[in-house]
């Protein structure tokens, strides 16, 4: 049995902070604000584990509220999802990431975000896609005001 899942986040930017995307740290004048450390691509990955084993969304399990999540490393909310997806006896088939960026420039970048998604993921690199998008100066993000991501997971039994 499969199941599939769908996660998307969105930030803007902050001064002050490093811009950290997919547990990589990117070089940018800006980081992303947020209660945690601000990962699109992480949050929206947990939100997709989340979604496919229909275990609520990530503001449910780590909510913004809560003081102990403030600057939290948000690979922490990968692994829970992977635990909770793993109890219920699924394990990550692979991912398909989409990032949606006018600045930095994510090619360059773009390998080693799906290497570290992979090792978190406890699969091959060849499982994990990551593409780079703009929004061709349309909206927020093509604003450049921000970050957005949808990152999609398959599991399977």
């Amino acid at each position: 049995m499969t199941r599939i899942g769908l996660g998307f986040d969105s930030h803007r930017f902050g001064p002050g902070r490093a811009l950290v995307l997919g547990g990589v740290k990117v070089e940018h004048s800006a980081g992303l604000a947020a209660h945690s450390d601000g990962d699109v691509v992480l949050h929206a990955l947990a939100d997709a584990i989340f979604g496919a084993i229909a275990a609520g969304d990530i503001g449910e399990h780590f909510p913004d509220t809560d003081p102990k999540w403030a600057g939290a490393d948000s690979s922490i909310f990968v692994a829970r999802a992977l635990e909770l997806a793993s109890e219920a006896g699924y394990a990550v088939g692979n991912c398909d990431i989409t990032i949606l960026a006018e600045a930095p420039k994510l090619g360059p970048v773009k390998s080693a975000l799906a290497c570290n998604i992979a090792k978190l993921l406890k699969v091959p690199a060849s499982d994990v896609s990551v593409k780079a998008k703009t929004a061709e100066g349309m909206g927020p993000i093509g604003q450049n005001e921000g970050i957005a991501c949808y990152a999609t997971v398959l599991l399977g039994k």
